[in-house]
């Protein structure tokens, strides 16, 4: 029998190693979604010389993309809760395989029907990625170390995305096609697919450790990780009569319609109203994530630190402050301020959103779901932010082709300062709920 001492020193290694299989093995997911993004310029030019007028190029692709980010939606709503049922480690290995697949099924791809099906296989495989994840890391972690252990997986989509958007910008510069991405993104996947496979364990249990502790003041109560899986009825319940998590949920609406926005539009926009070629509006739309990344890790430091209402409170004031941003975008326009300001303009609206945004899906699910409803919880957060995500396709191509990119931004900051007054509800909510908490202890 192992000390405890000796336990320990042996599960942090073990430890290690699965943060490190999950964040590579998420960060490979964004290949096979920034491929998309980055090749949107090309596939307009592609549909241009096949007759399709490029305003009517760019509405069709926006509606592709929109229907995958509702399959995104769908899945993560109705299948994010699987690995409360057969393990997270199976849901994440479907993402990354399935993933892989419909990347290079979009590669073969000769017009919008075989775009379509690609792109949407490849989001609704890739849906139920992020909750098997969370899964694992309940299964693996303390509540302890939660905050931080997400904080650092969150970045892991962001680092994901600045790669792949400055590695297709390198590779277009060198005369890489449209094709040759989505290939590229494809062997990514497909090699995080083979790590994961041989070496994720499921939970430390798995490999002869203690069960990890669970929040005790999580939505299920004090039920253990690895108990058996509750009924559908037992695990939405708890959710759906909980404000905060519905708050979440709204919340996740309106976040994701900003980031989603920026994440398939950025290179189309830094194109044709910033004045880049294809390659540099790539490699330059990488700011986005790249200053995100940093703004996670900062949220998640400052949340630990900040109490029981930091996060509350840093989601208020970041979307306040992303509404300005936007605001700044839709008065200045590139042509006025210059580049170099406009992509600074940019930089600050993902450093005002991203950080405070990683907690919904993440932080918050873990806190709700506790051991039992963790993947569950992220799917239904995640699963109706991504149907406002949907709108972001389809929606910001309308937008542009009617109003310019001013009346893409106005839009935007309107979405941004709804989003905030419901996070200013959170904080009152989430009050609330502490200090009820804090007075049955008391009674106790």
């Amino acid at each position: 029998m192992t000390t405890g001492s000796t336990a320990a020193r042996g599960l942090l290694p073990r430890q290690t190693l699965v943060l490190l299989l999950l964040f590579g093995g998420y960060a490979a997911c964004y290949f096979g979604r920034a491929n998309f993004s980055v090749s949107m310029p090309l596939l307009v030019d592609e549909l241009a010389r096949h007759g399709v007028a490029p305003e009517r190029a760019v509405v069709q692709l926006g509606t592709v993309y929109s229907m995958g980010v509702l399959a995104y939606a769908l899945g993560k709503l109705c299948l994010g809760g699987l690995g409360d049922w057969w393990g997270g480690r199976r849901s994440f290995l479907i993402a990354l395989g399935g993933s892989a697949l419909f990347t290079f099924l979009f590669s073969t791809g000769a017009g919008l029907p075989l775009f379509t099906l690609a792109w949407v296989g490849n989001r609704l495989t890739q849906s139920i990625g992020w909750a098997g994840l969370l899964k694992v890391t309940g299964r693996w972690f303390d509540f302890r170390g939660h905050g931080t252990v997400v904080a650092l997986l969150s970045v892991s989509y962001l680092v994901g995305d600045a790669l792949a958007r400055e590695s297709m910008g390198l590779l277009l510069a060198h005369g890489a096609s449209w094709m040759d991405l989505s290939r590229f993104a494809a062997a990514v996947l497909g090699g995080f697919f083979l790590l994961n496979l041989v070496f994720l364990r499921e939970s430390r249990v798995d490999c002869g450790y203690a069960a990890p502790q669970v929040n005790p003041i999580n939505l299920y109560g004090h039920h253990v990780t690895d108990a058996p899986p509750l009924t559908v009825r037992g695990l939405l319940l708890p959710l759906l009569a909980s404000r905060s998590f519905r708050l979440v949920c709204v919340l996740s609406f309106g976040c994701t319609v900003v980031r989603e926005a920026f994440g398939v539009w950025l290179p189309v926009f830094l194109k044709e109203a910033a004045g880049y070629d294809a390659a540099h509006a790539a490699r330059f739309s990488g700011v986005f994530p790249a200053v995100g990344a940093v703004s996670v890790l900062m949220a998640g430091w400052a949340g630990d630190r900040l109490g029981v209402n930091g996060r509350p409170t840093l989601l208020f004031v970041g979307l306040w402050a992303t509404a300005v941003a936007l605001g700044a975008l839709f008065i200045f326009a590139p042509a006025v301020v210059g580049r170099a300001t406009t992509v600074a303009l940019i930089g600050l609206v993902a450093f005002c959103l991203l950080g405070p945004y990683s907690y919904l899906g993440g932080a918050f699910a873990l806190d709700f779901g506790g051991g039992r409803g963790g993947a569950i919880a992220s799917g239904l957060i995640d699963g109706v932010g991504y149907l406002g995500g949907a709108l972001a396709g389809i929606g910001v191509a309308q937008l542009s082709v009617a109003y310019g990119w001013r009346g893409v931004f106005a839009g935007l900051s309107l979405v941004a300062v709804l989003s905030a007054l419901a996070a200013g509800w959170l904080y009152t909510a989430q009050r609330q709920a502490h200090r009820r908490a804090r007075e049955e202890l008391y009674v106790e």
